[in-house]
C-alpha cells in the first residue's frame, strides 16, 4: 500500500487552521498528528507552508457528455478540475440524450467509471412527464433531481405547474432548480428585438434574463417547497432581491431550503460585457456591482451555503456568434478555486469561510459519504494550495477540451500544486497523472 505523508502544512477544517502531519494510507486519511515518524518507506511531502485544503466539491458542472462532445467531456473536464483543486463533481443532466430515464443516468455513470479523473455524481433531470422515473432514482448513489424552471442548454424546461407540484411532493430527494421566469424573459426579448433587431448588444444580457425573471420564478419554487415539504437547493443566485427569500438564523443541517452562488457571479459584473462580451454570457445572467456586493454579503453571512462554477463550456465558435446564436455558459473548473484565494489575498474572504463554502457544505447539504473534510478514517480528497506562486491564465496551461476561459490574461498569485483524489497523487509539478481515480459518490441517506 502507497503511503503519503504531508508535513509543514497549514491544514485548514471546520474552521480551524492549525499545523500537523497528514499521513495517508491506500485510499484514506490514516493519521493526524505533530510530527508523525518519518518511516523510509512513505513517499514525504514538505507543503512548505502551504494551505492544505478539503478537495472541492463542485455542486454544478455540465461536462457535455453524451452528445456534445465537440465542447467536453468526462475526461477532458474532470481533468481539467483535479488541476484545479476540485476532486469531486455532481453533473447536470441537460446533456443529449437528456438524463430523465434510469437507463439514460446509468450510462453516463458507466462513462465516468471508465474515464473521470475526479470523483463524480450526476443528477436525474425531471420533465413535466417522467414522475415514474423520477421516483426510481437511488438516494444513496444519485446525487438529487434537477429541475429546469427557466430554459437553458438542453431544452429540459419544466413549466407544468401539476407536474412540478407531484414532483416536489412525492420525492425525499434533494431538488435542485435553475430559475428564471421563462414568460418575463421572452417578453424582455421581444422588446430588445424591437429596439436592436437581430443585432441585440450582449450588454443587454441582464435586462432580458432580468432581476424580476431571477425572482418571481425562485420565489416561485421557495413558495412550492414550503408548501409540500420538499428539500430545495436553489443553484447559481445572481440578485440582491432573491436574498430575501433565504435565512441564516438556522443551522444549515436544519435548512430544508438551501442557496448557491457561483464564482462568475461573485467575479465579474454587467461592466465586464463591454470587454468579455459573450464570454461571459451565462444563465442566470452577471447582473450589476449592486447584485455583486449582495451575493457577497449573503455569502459571508451564510444565507448562502455553496460555492459552485456551473462550469458549461462551449467551443470559440460557437461563443464568437452574434449575441442571439451565442451559447450561454462558459468553462471554469480549473479557476474557481485560484479565484477565490485571490479574493482571500484581496481580503473578501478568509480561507476558512472558502473551505466551509467549497468543500464541507457541499458534503452536507447532499450527505456526502467521507468526503469534504481532513479527517481520519475519510478519503484521501486533498489539495495543497501555495499563495505565494503567481501564473498567468494562457491558451498554453488551459486544460479544457475548448481551450478558452474567461479568466484569459488574469495573473492569480496563488497556484494548486498537489491534489490527491483517493489517496492518489493525480496532479503535481503542473501536470495530470495519466489515468482515472475518481470514484462514484455515495450518499448516507
Amino acid at each position: 500500500m502507497k503511503k503519503f505523508l504531508i508535513i509543514n502544512a497549514k491544514i485548514v477544517n471546520q474552521g480551524e487552521i492549525f499545523e500537523s502531519d497528514v499521513l495517508i494510507a491506500g485510499e484514506f486519511i490514516s493519521k493526524i498528528e505533530k510530527n508523525i515518524f518519518k518511516d523510509p518507506n512513505y513517499i514525504i511531502i514538505d507543503a512548505k507552508g502551504s494551505f492544505l485544503i478539503p478537495g472541492a466539491i463542485d455542486d454544478q458542472v455540465h461536462f457535455r457528455e453524451p452528445g456534445l462532445t465537440h465542447k467536453a467531456n468526462i475526461a477532458s473536464e474532470s481533468r481539467a478540475a483535479v488541476a484545479g483543486g476540485i476532486t469531486s463533481f455532481i453533473e447536470q443532466p441537460n446533456t443529449v440524450p437528456n438524463a430523465v430515464t434510469q437507463e439514460l443516468l446509468e450510462q453516463k455513470y458507466q462513462i465516468a467509471a471508465k474515464t473521470s479523473y475526479a470523483n463524480y455524481s450526476f443528477m436525474m433531470g425531471g420533465t413535466n412527464d417522467n414522475l415514474e422515473e423520477i421516483l426510481k432514482t437511488n438516494p444513496k448513489n444519485v446525487a438529487g433531481i434537477k429541475l429546469f424552471l427557466g430554459s437553458s442548454t438542453g431544452n429540459m424546461l419544466v413549466d407544468n405547474q401539476e407536474a412540478l407540484e407531484k414532483i416536489f411532493s412525492s420525492t425525499k430527494m434533494l431538488i435542485a432548480v435553475h430559475c428564471e421566469d421563462e414568460t418575463t424573459i421572452k417578453n424582455n426579448l421581444e422588446i430588445y428585438k424591437a429596439k436592436f433587431g437581430e443585432d441585440i448588444p450582449v450588454t443587454e444580457h441582464h435586462k432580458i434574463r432580468s432581476e424580476e425573471a431571477c425572482y418571481i420564478s425562485s420565489s416561485k419554487a421557495i413558495e412550492l417547497a414550503k408548501k409540500t415539504g420538499a428539500r430545495l437547493h436553489v443553484f447559481h443566485l445572481t440578485t440582491a432581491k432573491e436574498m430575501e427569500l433565504f435565512t441564516n438564523e438556522i443551522p444549515l443541517e436544519e435548512k430544508q431550503i438551501t442557496a448557491e452562488v457561483c464564482v462568475h457571479h461573485l467575479w465579474f459584473t454587467n461592466q465586464d460585457y463591454k470587454t468579455k462580451g459573450n464570454f461571459i454570457k451565462w444563465n442566470p445572467a452577471v447582473k450589476t456591482q449592486k447584485d455583486k456586493d449582495a451575493l457577497w454579503e449573503a455569502l459571508l453571512n451564510d444565507k448562502i451555503d455553496v460555492i459552485a462554477t456551473d462550469h458549461a463550456p462551449h467551443t470559440l465558435e460557437e461563443k464568437n456568434n452574434k449575441y442571439l446564436e451565442a451559447p450561454s455558459g462558459g468553462p471554469l473548473v480549473q479557476h474557481a478555486l485560484v479565484a477565490l484565494f485571490e479574493c482571500y489575498l484581496n481580503n473578501k474572504i478568509s480561507v476558512e469561510k472558502i473551505v466551509e463554502k467549497f468543500c464541507h457544505n457541499p458534503a452536507k447539504i447532499f450527505k456526502i459519504d467521507k468526503r469534504g473534510f481532513i479527517k481520519e478514517g475519510f478519503y484521501a480528497d486533498l489539495v495543497l494550495v501555495d499563495t505565494n506562486a503567481s501564473w498567468t491564465v494562457n491558451k498554453q496551461n488551459i486544460l479544457y477540451k475548448c481551450g478558452w476561459s474567461p479568466f484569459e490574461g488574469e495573473i492569480f498569485r496563488s497556484s494548486v500544486t498537489h491534489t490527491f483524489v483517493n489517496g492518489e497523487l493525480i496532479y503535481s509539478d503542473l501536470k495530470v497523472k495519466e489515468g482515472k481515480v475518481g470514484k462514484r459518490l455515495l450518499f448516507n441517506r
